[in-house]
C-alpha cells in the first residue's frame, strides 16, 4: 500500500519528484489475461492459426493478449499498444507485450481473398469477405465460453457503417465513405459472425447466402438448429424467409410498407396498448402469402403472419389505403402460436443490437480500422469482435466475485473499477507474485 507525506511547496515548480521503481498502473489487467488462460485461450488459437516459426519472437498468445490488452486498458486502436500500454511499464511474466507494427504484420497475415458478386437485377458489383477461419475460431471460441449450450439460440443480424477515408473504403449511402460489415449477434449480446463489406454495398445484397455461411458455420460447431432469428426489412427476401423456413427458425423480420401497406384495411382484430414510450398503440394481426410471384410452376404457396402496429399521427393526416390518420409499422413472421403484442414486443427488442455496434465502435475499435484494405479490416473486425465475446464472459465471472463489477459495465468505467489498481510482478520463492498496491473488493 503507497503511504505520502504531506509536501509543503510555494508551488508546482518547487516539487521534488523521485522515480524509485516501475509499477504497471493497470494491475487488474493481470486477473482478466489469467481468466483468458483458464479458459483455455492460448490453446485456442495455436491449434487454429497459422504455425509461426520456430524462431519467432512471438506467439499468438503474445500477440492476441497484446491485441486485447489495449481494449481492456481503454486504448482505441493498435497503437495504443505503445502509448498506453508500452510507455507505462506494462509487463507480464507469462505473456510477451508485441509492438504495434508486429501486431498488424501478424494480422496481416490472416487475410483471406475478397469475394466480387454481381447483381443479376442491375449489374452492379459487390465486394464481400468473409474470413472463414477467424469465423470459425470465434464461434469456436463461443463454445469454449459456453455460449452455444443455451437453451435457445437468437441470432439477430444487421449491418453498420463504419465511417472512414481510408483507401479500401467506399461511398455509402450515407454520401459518406466506408465499409457496412454485416454482423450476427447470438443472444443480444455475442458477435457470432462477422462479415466485412464495401460501403456501396447496402444490407439487402446477396444477405441469404450471408445467412447460409453463418448456418453452416453453426453446424460445423455441433448447432443442430437455431431456434430464433430477428433482422430489419432488409431481410424481407423471398430467399431467406423461404431459407429460415425449411431450417425450422421461427423468424421476426420486418416488413416494407410499400409491399404489405394493401393488407393493413383487412385487419379487424387490433388490440389497444402501449409501447414502451407509454404512447397508445393498436396491434393486429393477419394471415398472407408474401412473394407471391416467386411460387411460380406450381410449387405450394406458403401462408405466413403479418403483425401490424398502428399509431395515431399527430397531424390527422389520413393514410390514402385505410383512410385512417395513423402509421403503420410491420413484421412477418412464422410463429403462429405467440400473441401479436408479443410478436412486436420481442421484435423491438432487437433494438439491443444497435448498442452492441456502439459498444465495438467506442469501447472495440470499430470506429478506428486499422488498415486501408477491406480484407485486412476484416481480420481486424473479427479479433475485435472476440475480445468484445471475451469482455462479456469475463464480466459476467467477475460479477459474482468482486462486488463493483456487473454484467453492463463498459469499458471505461471496468478500467475505473477494476483494471486502474497499482500493481507490480515479483519473483520470490522460485515463483511469480503479482503484488497489489490497493484493494479490490471481494463479495461476501
Amino acid at each position: 500500500m503507497f503511504t505520502f507525506s504531506p509536501i509543503l511547496v510555494n508551488s508546482l515548480s518547487d516539487m521534488k519528484v523521485q522515480i524509485s521503481e516501475t509499477i504497471n498502473p493497470f494491475g487488474g489487467l493481470n486477473f482478466v489475461l489469467e481468466h483468458m488462460s483458464d479458459l483455455g485461450i492460448p490453446r485456442l488459437l495455436s491449434e487454429n492459426l497459422p504455425a509461426l516459426h520456430q524462431n519467432s519472437n512471438y506467439n499468438w498468445r503474445d500477440i492476441f493478449y497484446s491485441f486485447a490488452s489495449i481494449y481492456f486498458c481503454g486504448g482505441q486502436c493498435i497503437e495504443d499498444c505503445k502509448t498506453i500500454l508500452g510507455q507505462r511499464g506494462i509487463s507480464n511474466p507469462f505473456f510477451k507485450l508485441a509492438s504495434p507494427d508486429t501486431i498488424q504484420r501478424r494480422l496481416s497475415e490472416l487475410v483471406q481473398e475478397n469475394a466480387t458478386c454481381t447483381s443479376d437485377r442491375n449489374g452492379n458489383e459487390h465486394i464481400f469477405n468473409y474470413n472463414d477461419r477467424l469465423n470459425k475460431l470465434n464461434i469456436k471460441l463461443l463454445d469454449q465460453l459456453g455460449a452455444l449450450s443455451s437453451e435457445q439460440i437468437l441470432l439477430d443480424y444487421d449491418n453498420t457503417i463504419i465511417f472512414t477515408e481510408n483507401k479500401g473504403s467506399q461511398m455509402t449511402f450515407k454520401r459518406e465513405k466506408g465499409f457496412q460489415p454485416g454482423v450476427c449477434f447470438l443472444n443480444e449480446d455475442k458477435v457470432v459472425y462477422v462479415e466485412n463489406r464495401n460501403g456501396a454495398s447496402g444490407a439487402a445484397a446477396f444477405q441469404s447466402q450471408t445467412l447460409e455461411r453463418i448456418y453452416q458455420l453453426l453446424n460445423e460447431q455441433g448447432v443442430v438448429k437455431v431456434d430464433k432469428f430477428r433482422a430489419d426489412s432488409a431481410s424481407y427476401q423471398f430467399h431467406i424467409v423461404n431459407f429460415l423456413t425449411k431450417q425450422e427458425t421461427q423468424f421476426y423480420i420486418g416488413a416494407p410498407e410499400r409491399y404489405v401497406e394493401q393488407y393493413f384495411s383487412s385487419i379487424d382484430n387490433w388490440q389497444k396498448t402501449k409501447d414502451a414510450k407509454g404512447n397508445e398503440i393498436f396491434v393486429g394481426h393477419i394471415e398472407y402469402i408474401p412473394f407471391k410471384r416467386r411460387y411460380t410452376n406450381g410449387k405450394p404457396t406458403v401462408n405466413y403472419r403479418l403483425v401490424v402496429k398502428k399509431q395515431v399521427r399527430k397531424d390527422g393526416q389520413l393514410n390514402l389505403l385505410t383512410h385512417e390518420p395513423c402509421t403503420y409499422r410491420a413484421i412477418v413472421t412464422n410463429d403462429i402460436e405467440i400473441d401479436a403484442i408479443e410478436a412486436l414486443r420481442f421484435y423491438n427488442q432487437r433494438g439491443a443490437v444497435e448498442k452492441q455496434f456502439d459498444i465495438l465502435k467506442n469501447d472495440f475499435g470499430w470506429k478506428k480500422p486499422a488498415f486501408s484494405s477491406l480484407q485486412k479490416n476484416s481480420v481486424y473486425l473479427v479479433l475485435s469482435a472476440m475480445v468484445k465475446n471475451i469482455y462479456t464472459h469475463t464480466l459476467e465471472a467477475l460479477s459474482v466475485k468482486y462486488s463493483g463489477i456487473n454484467k453492463k459495465l463498459r469499458v471505461k468505467r471496468f478500467v475505473f473499477k477494476f483494471i486502474a489498481i497499482p500493481a507490480k510482478w515479483v519473483f520470490t520463492a522460485r515463483q511469480w507474485v503479482l503484488k497489489i498496491y490497493g484493494s479490490i473488493q471481494l463479495r461476501i
